[in-house]
C-alpha cells in the first residue's frame, strides 16, 4: 500500500518539477535573461531560493523511500548551480525511485523511522 502512495507520487512530483524547469528555461530564453535568475529567486523573503527547494524536494523523495524500506539513499551534496545540474539531480532521484518494488515496503508499517 505505501509503495503505491510513495513511489508513483514522488516520481510524478519530480517529473512535474522537471517540466517546470523546462518552462522556466523557455521563458528565460524568450525574455532574453539568464535562467539562473529564476533558479536563485525566492517567492517570499523567508523562503529558500528555487534551487534549494528543488534539492529539498529531491531529498525528501529519496529519503522517504529509503527510510521506509531500510535501504541506503544515494548521497547528493546539494552543489547544483545550474539548470543542467538540477535536471540531472531530478533524473537521478527518479531513477532511484524506479528501483523500488512493492515488496520493498512489506515491513514499512512496522519499521521505526527516525531522523539521524
Amino acid at each position: 500500500m505505501l509503495f503505491e502512495i510513495i513511489i508513483p507520487q514522488f516520481a510524478k512530483m519530480l517529473g512535474n518539477l522537471n517540466l517546470i524547469l523546462d518552462k522556466a528555461a523557455k521563458h528565460a530564453e524568450t525574455k532574453k535573461f539568464d535562467v539562473e535568475v529564476l533558479l536563485n529567486s525566492r517567492l517570499a523573503p523567508d523562503q529558500f531560493n528555487f534551487t534549494r527547494q528543488i534539492q529539498i524536494a529531491c531529498g525528501t523523495a529519496k529519503l522517504a523511500a529509503a527510510r521506509l524500506t531500510g535501504k541506503e539513499a544515494p548521497v547528493h551534496e546539494d552543489k547544483e548551480k545550474n539548470l543542467a545540474e538540477l535536471k540531472t539531480r531530478i533524473a537521478q532521484v527518479i531513477d532511484y525511485l524506479k528501483s523500488f518494488q512493492a515488496s520493498d515496503f512489506n515491513e514499512s508499517t512496522t519499521r521505526k523511522v527516525s531522523q539521524p
